[in-house]
Formats: C-alpha cells, sequence, structure tokens
C-alpha cells in the first residue's frame, strides 16, 4: 500500500470520537494524518466535544479529551497532500470563517483529491462552495446549508451509520458511521488492509 499523506482540519471542539477515531484508524493502517488548526502549531492541543443522541430534540454536548496537533496550520501546502479530512463538532462552524482553510479546502477539491467529512465537518465544504453537483450526507441540521450550495442530499439512515460516496468526496452522518465512513475512505485512497 502506499502512504498517503492527509491533512486534517480541526478546531476547538471538534468532535471528540470524529477527530480521535478517523486518525487512529487512518494512522493505523499506515497514512501520515497532519492534523491542523488555525492558529496553532503542532504538539499544542485542541478541546474536543463529545456529541451524544440521548433522546432529546438534537444532540448532547459533553467535554471530551484533548488532541494534540501533528502540524502547523500556517505551513499547510494543499499539494503536499494526497487527501483531506473534516471532522465535525462544533469546530467547522467557526474554522469556515477563517479565509486560509476555505482556500486549502477550494485547492483540494480542484485538485481532485479524496475528500472525506462528517456530521458538521460538510459546513466547511459548503463554505468553500464545492458541493454543487454531489451527493452528500450529513448530521440532518446541515441538510438546509447542502441543498443551498448545491449538493443532492442522501438522507442518514435511522442508525446514522451510513456513508454517502460521489467520485472522491465520502461524507457521512455522525460517529456511528465510522465503519463505513472510513471503509469507503480506505477505498477511494486506494488503501489495503494486509492480513
Amino acid at each position: 500500500m502506499a502512504v498517503k499523506k492527509i491533512l486534517m482540519l480541526v478546531g476547538d471542539f471538534v468532535e471528540d470520537y470524529e477527530v480521535m477515531v478517523p486518525f487512529q484508524m487512518l494512522t493505523m493502517v499506515g497514512h501520515q494524518v497532519h492534523a491542523v488548526c488555525p492558529g496553532k502549531k503542532a504538539g499544542e492541543q485542541v478541546a474536543t466535544a463529545v456529541h451524544d443522541f440521548e433522546g432529546h430534540q438534537t444532540y448532547s454536548e459533553k467535554p471530551g479529551h484533548n488532541f494534540t496537533l501533528t502540524a502547523d496550520f500556517d505551513a499547510v501546502d494543499p499539494a503536499a497532500y494526497d487527501a483531506l479530512v473534516v471532522p465535525g463538532g462544533r469546530a467547522p462552524e467557526y474554522i469556515r470563517l477563517n479565509p486560509r482553510v476555505i482556500e486549502i479546502v477550494r485547492a483540494m477539491a480542484k485538485a481532485g483529491k479524496p475528500i472525506a467529512a462528517i456530521c458538521h465537518g460538510q459546513q466547511v465544504l459548503v463554505a468553500a462552495d464545492v458541493l454543487g453537483g454531489k451527493s452528500c450526507t450529513a448530521y440532518p441540521a446541515v441538510r438546509p446549508d447542502v441543498e443551498r450550495a448545491g449538493g443532492t442530499w442522501v438522507e442518514p439512515n435511522a442508525t446514522a451509520s451510513n456513508a454517502v460516496v460521489d467520485g472522491v468526496l465520502v461524507t457521512s452522518p455522525a460517529w456511528p458511521a465510522h465503519p463505513e465512513w472510513m471503509r469507503a475512505f480506505l477505498k477511494v485512497l486506494g488503501s489495503t488492509i494486509e492480513p
């Protein structure tokens, strides 16, 4: 398997499972993952939040772990990466306001590089205007954003464990989808897991 260099865009209060699990899974299979946050450097941390589904009208939010960044945001060159991952949580709603985040996402989309986004991570893709004509899913509250951005909404299944693949774009509604989302993303990357 060829090792891929993957960029992960995060910020404070990124969803805990949606940053930790993909980071660990992609690293486990041998890929190099650079997790970056606007305004922060490698070795610094972001706070995470755990979102859960407990029967309320929306998810609940609890403190998560701290997540250590592995690269400097200011040093990111989109051309140096093979793929992009955008986790959900609170972070997407404000990192999308950073012009450099938008430049990075647009550059990677324009180059046809694989992009995996989960839950609210699609808010960053909406802000970068890269969903036009694409089928995708997200956390249900993001549906109006996806549709206004020209994306075709695919309804999450009842357990939010599905993934949608449209070319090199791989999306899912929430962390219960990690197995299917990461399996689909690894397939798009051309990755194999050795027995």
